[in-house]
């Protein structure tokens, strides 16, 4: 055959094998798979809002379990296949809190999910909180000063967020979520001199500026499957995928002009 005939033969075969070819999907990474699922994907506050500019302290949960997580009551925390887990037993709190320096001031997101394991006769379902607590030895005044990121009871599709400031006050927000089936969120909160602004799956929710409200403490963060007192309870998972932590040097890069926080008690201050 003659050569140019041989070449254009070659060339036509190979145009046909890749027009015949079968079309193969991208490979979608967890992340962006969260999407098609319609949990949030890789957008978040952090680098929605522009708070990465001058670094942040992160954790991935890859590998063993560093040991400035420090565990309290009944159950297991421990790191799971790149996620900070906490698995409940059928009686009693577990918590895992970041024993490092606190602040009084910065932004601090996770992104976490949680579920109920097994259901249990007479079971009552946990609570999945995550708060900024008092850091170090500092009085924790009972949850009296506490400062709630996301706060939920199993089984609800209902999130809260607060506040808690001396002698008996909760400055509080409430959303509508989808919380069930092990779905991903987002939750952050910026607490700044002037106000304090809460996000969800990077959108801001409610930002809170009255002097009342604002109480400059060195806190920590603290996750937490929380039971009712002297309750059986129906055993829970809780994970985080990633925290984050960036201090406020970086300013927002969209409006955090949201409603107000609404003005309740908190009873169990001490």
């Amino acid at each position: 055959m003659h050569p140019l005939r041989s070449a254009f033969a070659a060339a036509l075969v190979g145009l046909l094998a890749l027009t015949l070819s079968p079309v193969v999907s991208p490979v979608v990474s967890p992340a962006s798979a969260d999407h098609y699922d319609g949990a949030p994907g890789p957008v978040h506050a952090g680098n929605t809002f522009g708070w990465y500019q001058h670094g942040v302290f992160r954790q991935e949960f890859i590998g063993p379990k560093p040991g400035f997580w420090k565990k309290k009551g009944r159950g297991v925390v421990r790191t799971q296949n790149g996620m900070l887990t906490l698995m409940s037993t059928k009686r009693g709190s577990v918590s895992a809190t970041l024993d490092l320096k606190g602040h009084a001031y910065g932004r601090w997101e996770i992104r976490m999910r949680a579920r109920t394991m097994a259901k249990v006769k007479g079971g009552k379902p946990f609570k999945v909180v995550t708060e900024l607590v008092p850091g170090g030895t500092r009085d924790q005044h009972c949850g009296g000063r506490d400062i709630g990121i996301e706060n939920f009871t199993l089984g609800t599709n209902t999130v809260k967020s607060y506040v808690h400031t001396l002698p008996n006050s909760s400055y509080r927000g409430f959303l509508g979520r989808h919380l069930r089936n092990d779905r991903w969120h987002t939750y952050a909160v910026e607490v700044a001199k002037d106000h304090i602004s809460w996000f969800v799956d990077a959108h801001v929710i409610h930002t809170e500026r009255r002097d009342e409200a604002l109480d400059p403490l060195p806190r920590q963060l603290k996750f937490e499957l929380r039971a009712k007192k002297g309750k059986t309870m129906d055993p829970a998972r809780m994970q985080m995928d990633w925290m984050r932590y960036w201090s406020m040097r970086a300013p927002n890069e969209k409006s955090i002009k949201a409603p107000q926080f609404e003005l309740s008690t908190f009873n169990g201050a001490c």
